[in-house]
Formats: C-alpha cells, structure tokens, sequence
C-alpha cells in the first residue's frame, strides 16, 4: 500500500511542473482577454460616423422573452475607441424610460477600426397589450455610445415592454456591453 501515496506524490508534482512549464497564470502576466484590441492612438468614437442595423428575436406573447440587436459599422475612416455600455432610452409616448445595463456583464475596451463592426443587445420581457400600468408601449429606442457626442435611434417595432419597480417606472430590459460582432 506505500506505492499509492508515492505515486500520487509523484503525479502531483509532475503537474505543478507542467502547469508552470506551459505558462500557468502566475498572477504577474497580461489577463487581457485575447479578443481585445487597443490603439493609444485612437480617440473616442463619434456616434454620427456609424452605420447601424438592426435585427430582432421580437418575443412573441406577453412575459416572453425578446432580444434587439444593433450592429455598428465604422464609416469614420479613423480608428477610434469604445468601452462600457451604450446609454439606451425607450421612448413610450413621450415617457423616456433607461435601460439598465446588464449586471453581469463586462465591458472591454475596443479600438474599432475602419469598416470594422461592434455590437450591443437590448433584452426584454414584452408587456400585456394594452395595460398601461404593466406595459409600455414603445415607439423609438435612442442610444449613445460611451464617450461619444450624438446619438443614435431605432423605431421600435417589437411589442409593449414589460414595467416592473416601484409604480412600474422601470421596463423589464437590459443591454449588454458593447462587442465585437462578425469576424
């Protein structure tokens, strides 16, 4: 029976050595996630210099779930730099309601270059048509971009959002940060 803990002392040290042979993380090196790309150059991005397009997964019954995604194209010809989440309001007859960023969520600091595309997704709950204490009935989506003059809006085609909070002051969304879209 003496073999068994000499070999598990055996196997355990010859993973400690292969761990550190490959680069394990020492806690000293570079953690940037490796799909981040920045430029000290670049400045931030003006929101008046990009394309957008807008494709829904509207929900389809009132307590579904439904996604809003917008795909940002730079058309400025300089590279330029986001980080965080857009600011998005949704404008219900007049009423501006904030969506609140996704709490799990975290940003990186993107440089988007000419003609490169970045992203965001608003998810919501739809409303019950018509009641307007638990849902609002949305027209237009207006975002800004982080550290960007302007802004940017949708129409917004996908049903009544569900409120939620005190007197229902609040719509049942989230938006993610901003990302890399495409290849």
């Amino acid at each position: 029976m003496r073999t068994l803990p000499i070999a598990i002392t055996a196997l355990a040290a010859t993973l400690t050595l292969t761990l550190t042979a490959c680069g394990g993380d020492d806690g000293g090196g570079d953690n940037k996630p490796s799909g981040s790309r920045t430029d000290a150059s670049s400045s931030a991005c003006a929101a008046d210099k990009f394309g957008q397009e807008v494709v829904a997964s509207e929900a389809p019954a009132a307590g579904d779930t439904g996604t809003v995604s917008v795909t940002l194209t730079n058309g400025s010809g300089a590279d330029c730099t986001l980080q965080g989440f857009p600011t998005v309001g949704l404008d219900a007859g007049g009423t501006a309601l904030s969506v609140a960023p996704e709490k799990s969520a975290e940003p990186e600091k993107l440089t988007v270059k000419k003609d490169e595309t970045v992203g965001f997704t608003i998810t919501y709950v739809r409303g019950p048509a018509g009641d307007a204490e638990k849902a609002a009935v949305v027209t237009t989506a207006k975002f800004t971009l982080p550290g960007a003059d302007g802004d940017l809006s949708f129409a917004w085609k996908y049903g009544e959002v569900a409120l939620r909070g005190a007197g229902g002051a609040e719509p049942d969304a989230s938006v993610t940060p901003l990302q890399r879209t495409g290849d």
